[in-house]
């Protein structure tokens, strides 16, 4: 694994020793779960093909969407994507361990707004993506009520104290500069989980 500031951001992370603690969230809110795996299942996601979800956690997502790949900078999230079935390792997102082309559709959902260099990312998501490759992108929406309250007590979560969070726009603007075309967008009902997928043209 290449050495980053991300590897050092994540190293004693809350993510590595609140592992339970985070995972657990979905279990207390299993109506927001739902909503946001619907909003993503809302867009045109490829039916043939490998797919990766890059800062796989835990695995729940890519459990429910049948994702066969997973990586996540911390490694204690890895060990219940295992036990989901994901085929997890622990890889930095600014250099991801696969070859050119290697993937059809790759998955970030809730992954962005943690990135220390989301553009850097999304590059190596469009390097490891075939050509016609879908990127979909899961996240928080800043401008929504529940982004904006997100926002105003992050330095109160152990997760969220470090989070950027974007609009779709925003988001966007990203994928553009990561070579991203034809994008399509979700939300769930009350706005505050936005969906963006792209092409790798």
């Amino acid at each position: 694994m290449k050495n980053s500031g991300q590897t050092a951001q994540y190293f004693n992370s809350p993510f590595e020793k609140l592992v339970e603690e985070y995972d657990s969230w979905y279990d207390k809110h299993p109506d927001v779960f739902e909503a946001e795996l619907q909003a993503i299942k809302k867009l045109e996601l490829p039916k043939e093909g490998r797919a990766l979800e890059v800062g796989v956690g835990t695995g729940r997502f890519a459990e429910k969407l049948k994702i066969e790949f997973g990586v996540d900078i911390a490694f204690s999230p890895l060990k219940l994507a295992k036990k989901r079935g994901v085929l997890a390792i622990q890889a930095d997102t600014s250099f991801l361990p696969f070859k050119n082309e290697s993937f059809s559709a790759v998955f970030l959902i809730t992954t962005l707004c943690f990135l220390p260099e989301p553009l850097i990312a999304l590059k190596e998501v469009f390097r490891v993506l075939k050509k016609k490759g879908k990127i979909i992108v899961g996240f928080i929406n800043r401008e929504s009520p529940l982004g904006k309250e997100y926002e105003k007590k992050k330095q109160k979560s152990p997760f969220y104290k470090k989070a950027h969070f974007f609009s779709p726009l925003e988001v966007q603007e990203l994928l553009l500069k990561a070579g991203f075309k034809n994008f399509d967008f979700a939300f769930t009902l009350n706005k505050s989980f936005c969906v963006i997928s792209g092409d790798k043209v």
